[in-house]
């Protein structure tokens, strides 16, 4: 079921205390410099124009705030909002049925679009470039088109795939924009600003310690945030310093390059179990018991952003980095069990 509500206006507690957490508008917004810059100058240049803006996609691992970029452009542009994701959307006339709803100027968010089912995706298109609706009714002989004229709406799409994406549909996108891991600084600025919205106290070293093993995430900082406050209620004073911080990250095996347990299951199943190399990911899935989707969407990323893991067409391949990380020589015996 897709969510519609005016962006000024919360409606259930469960939704409120996570939208507290997200920045209002641009200036709050922290990191993605040239993207927020870039979606900031096509909103205002709509705004002078008094028309909505052009149908945006967003890219980038999950947690980086395509959905809050999304929030802003429709408070920026005083729309309404509705939100829904491409599974939920299954036949066309559950499309239809989010379009005639919309108003001039309401923003469409739908997460994940790369999994839109492809019958779907096509009515899609006129609905973008005509604002129009074109809906097959009956079936057989009795079949005929209706066709439906929409107001002027931006579609925000968002995606953790986009090479999943067709090309007649990214190509009916105005504005594309990939969004990439934020620096540790931008997170310290993060994990302040929502230490202040949970009332927790917190100095820049203790935000800094957090930001350092957040994965460059802004959803993983604010969740440790929140995880570590606990921490520091039941095992210390309350106050969030750098050494607080790293034992309540250390309880929880997050290590200080943000390596969590399956992280290290990982690399430790590449060294030492499979010489470093290569090894198809439904190899390691086995290894670590973990869906094969779920290390290529969740983990693989971080460790090859952080240069522990490359992938090759053979398979994925321990780095340099690794044995450093595993204290393991390179070339020497690593098969061994894992228990």
């Amino acid at each position: 079921m897709a969510e519609r509500f005016v962006t000024d206006s919360i409606q259930h507690p469960d939704r409120a205390f996570e939208l507290t957490l997200r920045p209002p508008d641009f200036p709050s917004f922290v990191g993605q410099g040239k993207v927020k810059e870039r979606l900031e100058l096509a909103v205002e240049a709509a705004c002078r124009r008094k028309e909505p803006v052009g149908h945006i996609l967003l890219s980038g691992p999950p947690g980086l705030g395509k959905t809050t970029l999304a929030h802003i452009i429709a408070r920026t542009m005083s729309s309404n909002i509705t939100i829904t994701s491409g599974p939920i959307i299954e036949r066309a006339g559950d499309l239809a049925g989010l379009l005639t709803k919309l108003e001039r100027g309401d923003v469409l968010f739908i997460d994940e679009i790369h999994r839109l089912p492809a019958t779907v995706e096509e009515y899609l298109y006129p609905a973008m470039e005509d604002f129009r609706l074109d809906i097959v009714i009956d079936q057989g002989p009795s079949a005929r088109s209706v066709r439906l004229n929409l107001p002027r709406f931006t579609l925000i799409g968002a995606t953790t795939r986009s090479g999943l994406l067709t090309s007649p549909l990214r190509s009916r996108f105005e504005i594309t924009d990939r969004l990439d891991y934020y620096t540790a600084e931008d997170l310290q600025q993060i994990c302040l600003r929502a230490a202040r919205i949970l009332n927790v106290e917190i100095d820049h070293p203790g935000a800094l310690e957090i930001a350092r093993r957040s994965r460059g995430t802004p959803r993983l900082c604010n969740n440790l945030l929140r995880r570590v406050r606990d921490y520091a209620q039941v095992r210390a004073d309350g106050r969030i310093t750098a050494p607080i911080a790293d034992k309540a990250l250390a309880m929880l095996d997050i290590d200080e390059h943000g390596l969590d347990d399956m992280d290290k299951r990982i690399l430790e199943a590449v060294v030492h179990k499979y010489a470093g190399g290569p090894v198809g990911i439904n190899t390691i899935s086995v290894a670590v018991g973990e869906e094969p989707g779920t290390l290529e969407e969740v983990y693989e990323p971080f460790l090859i952003q952080e240069g522990y893991l490359q992938r090759t067409p053979q398979g994925r391949t321990a780095t340099a980095l690794t044995y450093k990380k595993l204290g393991v020589k390179r070339g020497a015996q690593t098969q061994k069990e894992l228990f």
